[in-house]
């Protein structure tokens, strides 16, 4: 029993050496490999449906479409039997609605910003080498909610964002299991900022291996937002 304890340590001890050796680069690049085994996501075109469920609403069930070879972009959302439709084809917006657009703003930027949103999450944690993104070097072992992980800094060239964002892996298998955002520095601004997104589950769509549920909430208080769920 002593023997084989001390060996469960020894191992525990080669592989926090190994992790901290690791730069922020490497981690990501690891990452990578366990989502994008085939670098598919440069060529991704499929297509995805996600419910969301969010307190006291019903839920909103989008048919998502992206084609990046094709540069096309399209939801189709449901939510209490009225949908809205959003495309944009080789950089021309069209958009449907069933009612008057509640959001009051314009429905092409609206657009884009689905367009942003979508690429982005479900592209992740290969998006994290577009231009743009700064990635501190440093890798740190963290603990949160309960769970061990390697944690890298994300920001971004001010063209690109200003948030401050945190992405958080498996140590053993690289899997991207939580990222948080910060309305700038944690430290100061932006502390009671922000939301974190816990993610679970796998779905492999078109050859990427992607977080099947992600659960929204509050930085500051844990307060639940909502859960988005590839459904089909």
């Amino acid at each position: 029993m002593r023997t084989s304890a001390l060996c469960f340590c020894f191992i525990l001890m080669c592989f926090g050496s190994v992790t901290a050796q690791l730069s922020a680069s490497e981690v990501l690049e690891r990452s990578i490999a366990y989502h994008d085994p085939d670098d598919k996501w440069k060529t991704f075109n499929g297509t995805f449906q996600i419910t969301m469920t969010t307190p006291n609403k019903g839920d909103r069930v989008s048919q998502i479409t992206i084609n990046l070879p094709g540069n096309y972009f399209s939801v189709n959302a449901t939510r209490d039997n009225v949908t809205t439709r959003y495309t944009i084809d080789q950089g021309n917006c069209d958009t449907t609605f069933q009612q008057e657009n509640s959001s009051g703003g314009d429905p092409c930027e609206t657009a884009q910003l689905y367009k942003d949103y979508y690429t982005y999450l479900y592209g992740l944690p290969m998006k994290l080498k577009d231009p743009g993104t700064q990635i501190s070097p440093d890798v740190e072992r963290v603990s949160f909610k309960g769970n061990d992980y390697l944690r890298i800094k994300v920001t971004y060239d001010e063209a690109v964002g200003t948030d401050v964002w945190y992405f958080y892996f498996n140590p053993m298998t690289y899997a991207m299991e939580v990222y948080q955002f910060y309305k700038g520095d944690p430290n100061s601004e932006g502390k009671n900022t922000g939301e974190y997104i816990l993610l679970s589950e796998k779905k492999v769509v078109q050859g990427i291996h992607m977080p099947k549920v992600r659960a929204w909430y509050y930085n500051k208080d844990d307060a639940y937002l909502g859960t988005d769920t590839l459904t089909n």
